[in-house]
Formats: C-alpha cells, structure tokens, sequence
C-alpha cells in the first residue's frame, strides 16, 4: 500500500516492474514542452557554421531536421514513451561568437500526456547532429546543459523551470 504524499516513479508497479503508464482516463488538453541544450565549440568553428564551411553541408539545416525527426520518433528510442501524435515541432538556434550553439526545442500536440520526452529528444539530437557535422573541425567540441524549461497542459498546469 502506497503512503499518502510519498513520490513515487510513475513508471514503476507495486512489485518494481517496469511499465507504461495508463493515460486512458486522462483528460486531453493542449501540451507543449520546450528543452533546451548547447554545444560548446571553438570560435572558428562557430564562424564554419555561419559561413557553410562544412564538407557535410548546411549544420544547422540538418540539425533542425535531425530534432524534428527525432521528436517524431521519441517512442521508439524511449521504452515507456507513448507514441504522440505531434501537431508541431520547431528547432532554433543561437550562435554566440563566443563559441557556443544554443538550441532550442519545442513540442506540441492535443492529448492525454505530456510532450516532454519529444522535447528534450529533439534538443539531444540536434546538439549530436551539431557535433557529428563539425567534429572533423573542432575535436574539443562539448555537449551541455540539455534540460527542460517548461511544460504545459494536464492536470499540472504551467510550470517554467528557468
């Protein structure tokens, strides 16, 4: 018997088994999420993205496209993910000459459960695709930072995370 105000993981049963969460009687509501990452880089690296100066073709270009695929396909790469139907998907990016590359991921749908997972795995791989492209360049290139920083819909409402 679980106590009263005790946490517990969502996708863990009684005996400590792994499994999905049933979302049947939640109430469908407009969810988003945003996740946010960066990619450190060399400044001449930085100037490479802006100029088009990698063999691989257009990074930044890529890496939107990587995220949007990867949001689409969160459910296949996370085990107890539910497989959302997303009405929308957008990457941005910052470019700071001080050699960082700020992204930026959003998600949306209408549904019964949260956009989280989307968000944060478009985030992840648009920082990796920005990495793969540029790593012939900058060897010293580092991934940080990836994390939630908002959330809405569902019974929680509208938290920010900073």
């Amino acid at each position: 018997m679980k106590e009263k105000n005790k946490k517990t993981f969502s996708h863990i049963d009684d005996l400590g088994n792994a499994r999905m969460v049933n979302i049947e009687d939640k109430k469908i509501t407009q969810r988003k999420a945003i996740a946010i990452g960066m990619v450190k880089a060399q400044k001449d690296t930085i100037s490479l993205i802006k100029k088009g100066g990698f063999k691989k073709g257009d990074v930044l270009g890529v890496a939107r496209i990587a995220g949007i695929m990867a949001a689409k396909n969160t459910s296949q790469l996370i085990p107890m993910c539910h497989n959302i139907p997303l009405t929308h998907v957008e990457i941005e990016f910052e470019l700071e000459d001080s050699g960082i590359v700020s992204i930026k991921a959003s998600a949306r749908t209408t549904g019964k459960t949260g956009v989280e997972m989307e968000a944060l795995t478009a985030a992840s791989i648009a920082c990796l695709t920005i990495y793969d492209m540029c790593k012939s360049a900058d060897k010293s290139m580092s991934i940080e930072g990836i994390r939630l920083i908002h959330k809405s819909g569902g019974k929680t409402g509208e938290l920010d995370f900073g």
